[in-house]
């Protein structure tokens, strides 16, 4: 096995148990994303479309179109990000340099001069390409240290679930500040979600969660630096990086894991997207019970803490990741259906919100079981793509995995914003006025989306090419020499 230090030249990990405090401030960094992707996911074509009063479909495009700059920037940080030679390793660059950026970004995104329609969506386009190339710069390599920490088949699937807590801890944490604070009701008011001058607090508040959430995670993880792998870097011509970079991603397992995360995460953006549409308008939610929805959200993912990486080794990986995955499809489903034929309790039932944030704590226990699972089959890809090239990329295939994650708030908000304007959905609805039938075409369109694109993913995760054994033996090997 290889020893704990490496030296200089070294481009195996060590296997091994991470400390605990190590632990913590390397999760704790992912509640950067957590609040990033809340923000995005949630709240950012309901502020351009039902606040700003732009055309829905128009915003998701705007937002769609920052993502063909991400299909260049995400791999681009990748690829710098594994060729960095520094004092400070090859991550901690990148991550100490994107706080201020980020936060900057954050702020503007969120509070817009007096422009006309055309300029706004430009002003949207503008700073999303802003925030979403500083957060590659941030998460590509914080999540390019995950199979850096260690080389241990178990102990990646334990990163990746203090990494999934805490991130969505941080999200959450957003998310209950901002419906029971920041974007609270003034008094008179069903919903405070349209009034514009509380953004302003909103991206304030946003912007310094994310840098306190970097800098100690890159603080927290500095003293590790001497411990990561440093593999030697041959000088290279352009052309010879780019034809390093298609041999890289042509691995089988990395792009059965892309192909997945494009259908998971393109029916989670969807889903955020509209869920403030679905609990205003559908559930007809308001003050207290959005904190409530919160907290069921959060057990859930503590679920997930405990459950996923016990489940993945009783009967590995890609099967725990595909039944996780399967099990979010249908849940989330399950309510919307069942409303549809008569047979769930409507909001004027006293039964109706338990049985909703009980079904949703599930929901979210299985959902993010399955991305705990599949990020840590995304650290394992690292050596059986080493083995076959010689090159360790981590940098390059986390920006991959990346990319589509960054797909929930892109083709998410794009079909979000197409779902609401074919079902006729109208701007600046208050709650109780939108008609029942585009009330029933809105779940119908997003129920079966969701169920198809996640039995899609399900699928996709049973096909990972190897297990444990066959990892565990590549270790073996490697560290032979």
């Amino acid at each position: 096995m290889p020893s704990d230090t490496p030296g200089a030249g070294a481009a195996l990990p060590p296997v091994r148990r991470i400390g605990q405090s190590t632990m913590l401030a390397y999760g704790f960094g992912a509640a950067a994303y957590g609040v990033k992707d809340f923000g995005f996911s949630t709240f950012l074509l309901l502020f351009y479309n039902q606040v700003l009063g732009l055309p829905s479909a128009q915003v998701g495009f705007a937002i769609m179109c920052a993502l063909i700059l991400d299909a260049f920037v995400d791999p681009a940080v990748g690829f710098l990000s594994d060729r960095t030679r520094s004092g400070w390793g090859r991550r901690h660059p990148w991550m100490y340099a994107s706080a201020l950026p980020i936060a900057v970004g954050w702020v503007l995104l969120w509070n817009p001069p007096a422009l006309s329609q055309g300029a706004l969506l430009v002003w949207l386009f503008a700073m999303a390409v802003v925030v979403r190339s500083a957060v590659s710069c941030y998460e590509v390599p914080s999540q390019a240290l995950s199979p850096e920490l260690s080389a241990d088949y178990d102990e990646r699937t334990r990163i990746m679930a203090y990494r999934y807590l805490l991130g969505w801890a941080g999200g959450l944490t957003m998310l209950v500040a901002s419906y029971g604070w920041l974007l609270a009701p003034a008094p008179g008011q069903e919903s405070g979600l349209l009034n514009r001058d509380s953004y302003l607090g909103f991206s304030i508040a946003g912007a310094l969660a994310m840098v306190t959430a970097i800098l100690v995670s890159a603080r927290g993880t500095h003293h590790e630096i001497s411990r990561l792998p440093r593999p030697d870097i041959q000088r290279q011509t352009l052309g010879e990086h780019f034809a390093e970079l298609l041999e890289t991603v042509r691995n089988r397992a990395f792009l059965t894991l892309m192909g997945a995360g494009l259908c998971y995460y393109s029916a989670q953006g969807i889903s955020f997207a509209l869920s403030n549409y679905l609990y205003v308008h559908v559930w007809r939610m308001q003050g207290q019970e959005f904190q409530w929805l919160a907290a069921s959200l959060f057990v859930g993912v503590a679920l997930a803490f405990f459950v996923a990486p016990r489940v993945a080794k009783r009967v590995g990986k890609p099967a725990a990741a595909m039944a996780f995955m399967g099990g979010a499809s249908v849940l989330i489903a399950t309510p919307y259906l069942l409303r549809l034929a008569g047979l769930f309790p409507g909001p004027d039932s006293a039964v109706m919100l338990p049985l909703l944030f009980g079904i949703f704590t599930i929901n979210a226990a299985c959902s993010v079981s399955s991305t705990i699972l599949g990020a840590s089959m995304m650290a394992d890809v690292v050596e059986h793509s080493e083995a076959d090239t010689g090159r360790r990329s981590e940098g390059v295939f986390f920006a991959g995995g990346f990319f589509v994650q960054k797909c929930t708030s892109g083709l998410g908000i794009f079909a979000a914003g197409l779902i609401l304007a074919l079902v006729g959905f109208p701007e600046a609805a208050a709650p109780g006025s939108v008609p029942a039938p585009t009330i029933d075409r809105l779940t119908i369109a997003f129920a079966l989306l969701y169920i198809g694109l996640g039995f899609g993913a399900a699928m996709l995760y049973r096909r990972f090419p190897f297990g444990k054994d066959e990892h565990e033996a590549r270790i073996e090997r490697m560290a032979g020499g």
